[in-house]
């Protein structure tokens, strides 16, 4: 074979060579590519297409600055085209957020006391609450639809309270979040969410 002949089979050769190797190359990039889309996928840092997974029926968080009635409204018309989601068990917790300074927060005042006899005892407890929550309007309208739930509920547990519990500063915080859990129970039952953060004593009697 010819000088010029090897010369252009070895020619050829490389060039072969260099093209496969582009094409190994170029299906690595590929690959890692897409690895890495996907793990910024799995980061958050790529977002899914919004509304993906969204349930219009669940309350949603209140921005600082928005008003709880116009976020209540904007996913009220969104959910009366969207199916209620089927839900199992007694509903869920709705998350107090992370950073509650940048959320707007709700406050309610449930306009009757709530009164009771104490356990082993001739004193009775009266007391006033308010409730507060960092989700739109429909928590609050929930709390004002199922009042009586909400009180049936509230009266039954406090009558299982002891008047030396309740003198103290730690068994008033105890039966505050005995409250939160009863309230939050009963509008999971009845709305599938719960949604209220806290509760506040307004007033707190024992005779």
């Amino acid at each position: 074979m010819s000088d010029a002949a090897q010369n252009d089979t070895a020619g050829k050769k490389k060039g072969g060579g260099k093209k496969k190797l582009i094409v190994v190359l170029g299906a690595i990039l590929l690959l890692g590519g897409g690895g890495a889309a996907a793990g910024f996928l799995a980061a958050g840092s790529i977002q899914q297409p919004a509304g993906a997974q969204e349930d219009a029926h669940r309350p949603q968080l209140v921005l600082t600055g928005e008003k709880p009635e116009d976020i209540a409204a904007q996913w009220v018309a969104k959910a009366q085209k969207q199916p209620a989601p089927a839900r199992e068990g007694k509903g869920m917790d709705l998350p107090t957020p992370a950073n509650p300074a940048g959320y707007q927060a709700t406050y309610f005042q449930i306009p009757a006391p709530f009164t009771s006899n104490l356990v082993d005892s001739d004193a009775f407890a009266q007391i006033s609450i308010a409730v507060s929550t960092y989700y739109d309007q429909r928590v609050i309208q929930a709390v004002q639809t199922h009042e009586l739930a909400i009180r049936s509920a509230i009266l039954m547990m406090m009558a299982q309270e002891q008047e030396m519990d309740l003198v103290t500063p730690k068994g008033k915080e105890a039966l505050q979040a005995k409250l939160l859990a009863v309230i939050n129970d009963n509008l999971k039952t009845k709305t599938g969410y719960g949604g209220i953060d806290n509760v506040y004593f307004t007033n707190f009697v024992i005779q």
